[in-house]
């Protein structure tokens, strides 16, 4: 069965790496497969928490797709759009640092999916009125969300499984994972200079159009933007307050799009149209798939053999994990991963005392930043993709990767002098 899940993945993985077939029946074929040669079943397909469909990704990006799609008839996109251009008075390089600085904060506060969803309509809209081509800017903002969310407990959901293994606390990851994730993001903004170089072109003309827009005539509904702002603030609120009041984002999401459809006049059926469907459905397949290794043992294997590789060696523990952490976020999603291998994390950090939590910050970092290097290896890179085919602006699946590999590269590879010089 683990050679049967392995070849299903990697035929997947290949046809989305090609792009000869679209993505979502990728996902959708592949799922089938494991579930048609018993390699999972329904009951571990859809209801286990290690081996299923992370319903709670599902139903986030439900609910906050829901809430965005009402945003956008208020004219909110627009106006951020066009204040963002005019405070860097039309000069793409700047205004990518805005944006892509922007989006690091809001991650380390929400989701980076979130925040992608948020932040993707800006983009487009600004990219139009300037003349860009948006690709670039959606990219960059993507690498800026996975690196921003490593910075605190909520920012990435395997932070969240993380701080539950290892007993660490919402303070533990600002005061361990912060800093770091500030050098990086500086890094990362000078990077850009010369990854998207050729894309920087300025058009004196647009941007002389832009400085001459009142971005304040771009709101077409006062009412219902205030009726909106006060609901996405009330669910960051929530998120935020997650270690007290206890509720799953997923809840929130779907509380925060129920209500505000509820307070306004918006058609429920006009809403859920704008709903990614194509990109729930290829995260649902995708769960299967990397459930269907996660069951037959494959991940827990490969989890293992980094272990014994080490030899209780703390040094080169910490190596290990931070890059194949990494390597293997890039190519599976980085919840089972780091379900499967925090386990076996607890057992190498166990009689260490708090020397042994370099090990918990090197899977963080490995496995947050890890999913940046491929466009399947964070669940915000899938969302960015779709978001983007959407609005008539394809991003190849190779197109992404090229650019994930250097920035995922440059950053882990920062990562392990910060590591050996402050833990070890």
């Amino acid at each position: 069965m683990a050679v049967a899940a392995v070849l299903i993945f990697a035929c997947a993985y290949l046809l989305l790496a090609t792009e000869w077939v679209h993505r979502t029946k990728v996902a959708l074929g592949g799922a089938a497969l494991m579930l048609l040669l018993r390699i999972t079943d329904a009951d571990h397909a859809f209801f286990s928490d290690q081996t299923g469909i992370e319903w709670n990704v599902l139903f986030l990006l439900l609910g906050m797709m829901v809430i965005v799609a009402v945003l956008r008839r208020t004219g909110v996109f627009e106006y951020v759009a066009i204040w963002s251009a005019k405070r860097t008075r039309g000069r793409p390089y700047p205004l990518m640092v805005m944006l892509c600085t922007l989006t690091a904060l809001a991650s380390a506060m929400l989701d980076n999916v979130t925040t992608v969803l948020l932040v993707a309509p800006v983009t487009f809209l600004v990219c139009q009125r300037l003349g860009l081509r948006p690709a670039p800017f959606l990219m960059a903002e993507v690498f800026a969300s996975n690196i921003g969310g490593t910075a605190t407990l909520v920012g990435d959901p395997p932070n969240i499984i993380i701080a539950a293994r290892g007993g660490l606390t919402f303070n533990d990851f600002l005061a361990h994972l912060t800093p770091i994730v500030v050098v990086l993001m500086v890094v990362f903004c000078l990077l850009c200079r010369w990854l998207f170089r050729a894309d920087f072109v300025y058009d004196p003309e647009r941007a002389a159009s832009v400085m001459r827009l009142d971005q304040r005539e771009a709101i077409t509904d006062p009412s219902l933007l205030v009726k909106s702002i006060c609901v996405l603030a009330l669910v960051i609120l929530a998120f935020v307050l997650h270690p007290v009041l206890h509720y799953d984002p997923s809840v929130v999401a779907l509380l925060g799009a129920g209500l505000l459809l509820l307070i306004t006049d918006i058609d429920p059926t006009e809403a859920l149209a704008e709903v990614e469907w194509p990109t729930l459905a290829f995260f649902a397949g995708l769960f299967v798939m990397v459930g269907g290794l996660v069951e037959t043992g494959v991940i827990d294997r490969m989890a293992e053999s980094v272990a014994d590789a080490t030899q209780g060696r703390l040094g080169l523990a910490t190596a290990a994990l931070l890059g194949g952490s990494a390597v293997l976020s890039a190519i599976v999603d980085n919840i089972p991963y780091v379900a499967t291998m925090s386990p076996i994390v607890a057992e190498l950090a166990a009689g260490r005392g708090d020397g042994g939590h370099v090990l918990w910050w090197a899977l963080a970092l490995g496995a947050d930043l890890g999913g940046n290097a491929t466009a399947i290896g964070a669940s915000a890179n899938v969302v960015a993709l779709g978001l983007a085919e959407r609005e008539g602006q394809p991003i190849g699946f190779w197109d992404f990767t090229r650019y994930g590999l250097i920035v995922t590269t440059t950053t882990v590879l920062l990562c392990m002098p910060y590591l050996w010089l402050r833990y070890l």
